[in-house]
């Protein structure tokens, strides 16, 4: 009996929960940008870029179980496995992470004080926005992962039940939405085209499944299967969810005649658009999908890039990633909360600072090409058992991925740079 077989059979009830770190990191990635991409991208082109969708969930599956085959083969984490490959890893993280955490921050309060301010617009949304933000600290600082994964889970049931219910009011004609899966690239649809394929689902949060992995228990090359098992289905709910806001956006918002915004109060207008199709309750459920979506990506961030920092941080500081301090709940990990909370909370004041921004959107464009080239040589070599390499064709999609975000990184850091003349 081989390993794994052995393992899953000693410990089958265990290791064959639904609940996972793929569903944790999945729900992470897909916030109200991906949203509203979605969305727009739909009401333009119709069925057409349903393709690219399909492509995204393939390539993020490739990038993820990359990440988790590395800590389970190695028994190290990500980011000792980035020191292995010189300096230069740690130069471009370090100021990724401080400046990513102080602007994510604001984003993420804002974001998921949209759809309360909405529901309730007596309250002003900066009260919202820093009531999410201590609501995430809280939920996060007293539990443990075990109990912050049951949360998750939750609001990612309500966002999906809701999101694919819509896509199933919508009704969209099926040979319609079929011919989507046929690539293929309308005029003017170049970049929503590679945002979708390349942006649905997260990105430094893609590297948070290897240390959620550990806080799991899933920490052995046993556990391997599990993993990928665990991986794939957590973006097949993924891509479902990413695909019934295409519908909804190539039916109902299509038919609806508007054009939403590309920032998240398009996410509002959709909201007046179901009211006005559907009734007031549709639009009002629409509002608590939109909350579910952006508070579970809110947490996920507050526990998964604190434990990255933490880690990055001891490491730094020249201790082990099994030490205390580079672990859930030690010091470094809550410092990355409170700089997650207390900070952006002044960008909700005084705005976002011009070089601050720019600097945030360099750096995370840069960040999904970052992570595809430094998986090929963390996956090729002696860095992993043999048996845990690439194959050919593992290695053939991350050179795939690492061109489309290379591509993708291009247009955001043109669209940064015109900004700038504009």
């Amino acid at each position: 009996m081989t390993e794994d077989a052995q393992s899953l059979t000693e410990e089958p009830r265990k290791k064959w929960k639904i609940i996972g770190p793929g569903l944790v990191v999945a729900a992470t990635g897909v916030g109200a940008a991906d949203m509203v991409s979605t969305l727009v991208a739909g009401s333009m082109f119709g069925f057409t870029l349903l393709w690219a969708i399909i492509v995204g969930v393939i390539l993020k599956i490739v990038l993820v179980e990359g990440a988790g085959r590395y800590v389970l083969a190695s028994g190290k984490t990500i980011f000792e496995g980035w020191r292995t490959l010189g300096r230069w890893p740690v130069w471009y993280f370090a100021p990724y992470i401080i400046i990513w955490g102080f602007i994510y921050g604001a984003t993420a309060m804002v974001t998921t004080a949209l759809p309360l301010a909405a529901l309730f617009p007596a309250v002003p949304l900066n009260v919202f926005a820093i009531g999410t933000g201590l609501l995430g600290l809280v939920l996060v600082w007293f539990n443990r992962y075990s109990v912050f994964e049951k949360i998750t889970a939750v609001l990612v049931g309500v966002m999906f039940v809701i999101i694919v219910g819509l896509a199933i009011i919508a009704a969209p004609n099926l040979l319609d939405l079929l011919s989507g899966l046929v690539p293929r690239l309308p005029e003017g649809s170049v970049l929503y085209t590679l945002a979708m394929a390349g942006g649905i689902g997260g990105t430094i949060t893609l590297v948070a499944y290897g240390y959620w992995l550990r806080e799991k228990g899933w920490a052995q090359p046993s556990w391997m299967r599990v993993m990928r098992i665990d991986n794939t289905m957590a973006y097949v709910i993924t891509g479902i969810f990413v695909i019934s806001m295409f519908i909804v956006g190539a039916t109902v918002v299509a038919e609806a005649g508007v054009t939403l915004s590309s920032d998240s109060k398009g996410l509002l207008q959709l909201t007046d658009v179901l009211s006005d199709k559907y009734g007031q309750v549709i639009g009002t459920a629409f509002l608590v999908g939109f909350f579910a979506a952006s508070f579970s990506s809110l947490i996920g961030v507050w526990n998964g890039v604190s434990l990255m920092f933490a880690d990055f941080w001891g490491n730094v500081r020249g201790k082990s990633s099994d030490h205390p301090d580079s672990r859930e709940n030690g010091k470094y990990f809550r410092f990355y909360m409170l700089w997650l909370t207390f900070p952006p909370m002044l960008l909700l004041l005084i705005g976002k600072p011009i070089a601050l921004v720019i600097a945030y959107g360099v750096l995370g464009a840069l960040f999904l090409p970052f992570l595809a080239i430094t998986l090929l040589p963390l996956l090729n070599t002696d860095r992993v058992p043999k048996q845990w390499r690439n194959r050919w064709y593992t290695n053939a999609l991350l050179v795939i991925t690492a061109v489309l975000f290379i591509c993708l990184a291009m247009y955001k850091l043109a669209d940064i740079i015109s900004g700038l003349f504009s």
